[in-house]
């Protein structure tokens, strides 16, 4: 699976994303410009000291992110706009799901090329949008849930105690 931020603006945004991708073994893919500096120095003082272990690719812009990637798998676009909801559609495992920066979403010029392709997570009229880390988690577990986890562990250990079978 992979996560792609187009323009990423908040760096707590990208890192709790990374968090995400790495937790559940998909790449982060971040299109520049950034609203943030992700050079070694930077994310230390920001104390992700997991963010050496996240898979990143970075871009200089949207077009080199297809040129690298374009027949990878297949792309979805993550917009409020979208006439499909992120549960309509079929997830593979090598596809990409594409989020916008923070203040203005993706372009509409890519959206309008990609329409079957664009999804959106329901939600109250009255609400512009979800936060983007949110948003990435809610529809990169839906992709993984219908392709049966894969690679990610059961049930968790207790810290202290043991599971009691019941009874």
């Amino acid at each position: 699976m992979n996560i792609v931020l187009l323009e990423p603006e908040i760096p707590y945004n990208a890192g709790a994303i990374g968090r995400t991708c790495l937790a559940t073994g998909a790449t982060l893919h971040l299109i520049r410009p950034l609203g943030f500096d992700i050079s070694e120095r930077a994310v230390r003082r920001a104390g992700l000291d997991y963010w050496k272990h996240v898979d990143v690719c970075d871009y200089d812009d949207y077009e080199s992110f297809l040129n690298a990637n374009e027949n990878m798998g297949e792309m979805f676009y993550a917009t409020t706009k979208a006439l499909h909801s992120y549960t309509d559609v079929n997830y593979s495992p090598n596809c990409y799901i594409i989020f916008g920066k923070e203040s203005a979403g993706i372009p509409e010029e890519i959206l309008v090329k990609n329409r079957d392709k664009c999804i959106r997570i329901p939600m109250l009229d009255e609400m512009r949008s979800l936060n983007l880390s949110v948003s990435a988690g809610i529809v990169l577990y839906e992709a993984l849930r219908q392709n049966g986890f894969p690679g990610l562990s059961g049930a968790g250990k207790l810290h202290h105690l043991e599971w009691v079978p019941n009874l």
